[in-house]
């Protein structure tokens, strides 16, 4: 057998003994899936990671995919991801949670999946699916035909539509509206909303050129298509949609077009 359709090597972590047991069985009911290694925290994962990483890819104890809650105490599935980031060849994750509020900053850590709890048989074979295929293309420790380039982190947006995880690039939205603690994401093809405060969109978007036109709006400032001065009233059209500007961000809104225009003409 190839490095490329050898059985998944996966490490299991959850601190909660039903939830465990639960991913450990439909895990085992996979046949894309090999050795399975249960861990009730994440500490004793990384115990097992870091063994993994002095064996090699090839080592006994190596591992390719942690599936992995994120609320355990002491050390969370966030915390262990980020230090997993500086090995020298990381496995990859699939987060599995029954909050949603963290996907953001499990697809910024380039998890490959996020799954919510209670598990769906059908949606976890699909996280499955998504991590064979990586591995089968050399993501991941295991050394197999040429490397896979993972999207930068925040190119996408990871949205949750009956029960399926879908990406929406951050390069197709053109502005987003506040909705209490989430936000829509609005492109030309519709909308989406995300359980995610639009202070922490304006934040981790703003080097990608979005700014904040009213308390509850952001705008990409390359979609805005015309501004209007009408009294004192000041609009911006995107598309067929006509958005208001408030007159506190109506003065660095105009600076920022004006900047943006002046770097077009000289590109």
């Amino acid at each position: 057998m190839s490095a490329t359709d050898a059985p998944l090597r996966v490490l299991a972590v959850d601190d909660e003994e039903p939830a465990l047991e639960e991913l450990l069985y439909l895990l085992g009911r996979d046949p894309r899936v090999g050795t399975v290694i249960p861990a009730p925290t994440a500490t004793e994962a990384l115990r097992r990671l870091g063994r993994a990483m002095e064996a090699g890819p090839d080592g006994a104890p190596a591992v390719d995919v942690v599936f992995l809650d994120i609320h355990m105490p002491g050390l969370d599935g966030l915390e262990l991801a980020r230090l997993l980031g500086g090995f020298a060849a990381p496995p990859l994750i699939v987060f599995v949670t029954a909050h949603d509020g963290f996907a953001v900053r499990a697809f910024d850590l380039k998890a490959v999946d996020y799954l919510l709890k209670p598990l769906r048989e059908e949606r976890f074979a699909e996280a499955v699916r998504r991590v064979a295929e990586l591995v089968a293309a050399g993501a991941g420790p295991r050394p197999a035909g040429p490397p896979v380039t993972a999207p930068a982190p925040g190119d996408h947006v990871p949205v949750e539509l009956g029960g399926v995880t879908r990406f929406v690039p951050v390069a197709d939205i053109t502005y987003v509206e506040a909705q209490g603690d989430y936000a829509r994401l609005h492109t030309r093809h519709g909308s989406h909303l995300v359980r995610i405060p639009l202070s922490t969109l304006e934040e981790q978007w703003r080097a990608r050129g979005f700014v904040r036109i009213h308390r509850s709006r952001l705008v990409a400032l390359g979609r805005i298509e015309e501004l209007r001065l009408d009294g004192g009233n000041v609009t911006v059209r995107i598309g067929d949609r006509t958005l208001a500007v408030s007159r506190r961000n109506a003065r660095e809104l105009r600076d920022l077009l004006a900047r943006h225009a002046a770097g077009a003409v000289r590109g």
